[in-house]
């Protein structure tokens, strides 16, 4: 018998397929995390390994067949694929297993609609979701293939709508990428103005729910949303952050919380949030704020480390914070609460903190006073003294 499913939820399988990738998620844990903050109920898990995608079903038929079966004995209304699905291959698989199939990608625009609240968000998930259904306009207007263009019923089946379509999605693609040129230019003169302020800039990024909302909150006092929950918050956000007397002479530092990075992020995302990822690039430093408490959190690192590569900010200097360190186990926690770890071939300043019972804070707090007052003075920063001692080492 099928589990219950909420009524305000659509019960989906979830499909994940290991190319041979080195840290396959063989529990889909993510997906189905994904799937939950976007209103889904997971019923069913199904896991299979390729050499290759198949180019018209992605996992061949017999795979197809199998998923078909457990989707009608789980009772599921919808296939969800953890990676991405081309267009031929997504409109193959629906007519193969009889129901709505949708990949990663789709997922993730979904979640981001339903969380932008901003005008600038708002914009930036719209061209999102813009240029991925433009690469679906055979999938979306099939039924248009009914339809005859022209007088007398002379034309291609559907041509004259499809083109129409393919026009007006064109054109809505254009003003909203004027529109976003618009709000850059205004994110630029801002920049402009901290800088003739001699503002310091830091920006908050990381893996999604690692906690950067909650040590934003900690950090100014804001009342920023925080959730345990993928993409909690969607929206730049930046606040004034005193640093007082005591921790190197009583100035403000401007920081700035952004949108959580994930694997996968589908490339068009990384585009159409130009204007908010640019925030991480234009910034001072950098606070990469990872979830201690993860054991995936290496592979959360590399992830993260390879999107600021993709916008350009991987030469901003950056403070490792190890968050959520009241979630460790006792055998786990570190005996110091300062070090260094490499990172892409250069130590890195470590700092663990519990954004949520404030532990390790007043650490954050002076590295951060050391490091506006060190640009000030237009003096190098120096690493802090102590080998990396990685989570759980108990030396001697």
């Amino acid at each position: 018998m099928p589990p219950a499913v909420h009524p305000d939820r659509t019960a989906a399988v979830l499909v994940g397929v290991n190319f041979g990738a080195p840290h396959f998620d063989h529990e889909l844990d993510e997906l189905g995390q994904l799937a939950e903050t976007a209103g889904l109920q997971p019923v069913a898990r199904l896991t299979c390994k390729r050499q290759a995608p198949d180019a018209a079903l992605f996992v061949g038929s017999g795979k197809a067949e199998e998923i078909r079966l457990l989707a009608e004995a789980e009772g599921a209304q919808e296939v969800l694929f953890d990676q991405a699905l081309s267009p031929v291959q997504q409109r193959n698989l629906e007519r193969a297993i009889g129901l709505p199939v949708n990949d990663r990608t789709l997922l993730i625009l979904e979640i981001f609609a339903q969380r932008a609240r901003s005008h600038e968000g708002k914009l930036q998930v719209e061209l999102a979701r813009l240029q991925y259904l433009s690469t679906r306009l055979v999938r979306r207007w099939s039924h248009l293939e009914r339809q005859q263009g022209g007088i007398g019923g002379r034309g291609g089946p559907g041509e004259t709508q499809i083109e129409l379509d393919r026009r007006m999605i064109g054109d809505a693609i254009k003003r909203t990428k004027d529109r976003l040129d618009k709000v850059k230019r205004q994110r630029q003169t801002q920049r402009r103005q901290r800088e003739r302020r001699e503002t310091f800039s830091i920006s908050l990024v990381g893996y999604t729910n690692a906690g950067k909302s909650t040590l934003f909150n900690a950090l100014v006092k804001a009342r920023a949303y925080a959730a345990d929950q993928l993409f909690a918050t969607l929206d730049t956000t930046t606040r004034q952050l005193y640093l007082g007397d005591s921790q190197g002479g009583g100035h403000s530092v401007s920081l700035s919380d952004t949108v959580g990075f994930i694997r996968d992020l589908p490339h068009g995302l990384v585009e159409a949030f130009e204007a908010t990822l640019h925030e991480a690039a234009d910034a001072d430093l950098l606070l990469h704020v990872v979830d201690a408490a993860n054991p995936t959190y290496p592979e959360q690192i590399d992830e993260v480390q390879r999107v600021l590569r993709e916008i350009g900010a991987d030469h901003v200097p950056q403070v490792l914070v190890f968050n959520k360190l009241d979630g460790l186990e006792p055998a786990r926690r570190p005996h110091v609460l300062q070090d260094t770890l490499p990172l892409d071939g250069r130590e890195c300043a470590r700092i663990f903190v519990s954004a949520r019972t404030g532990e390790g804070l007043p650490l954050l707090r002076a590295e951060l006073a050391a490091r506006a007052q060190a640009a000030r003075a237009d003096v190098p920063r120096p690493v802090p003294d102590g080998a990396a001692v990685p989570i759980g080492h108990n030396p001697g």
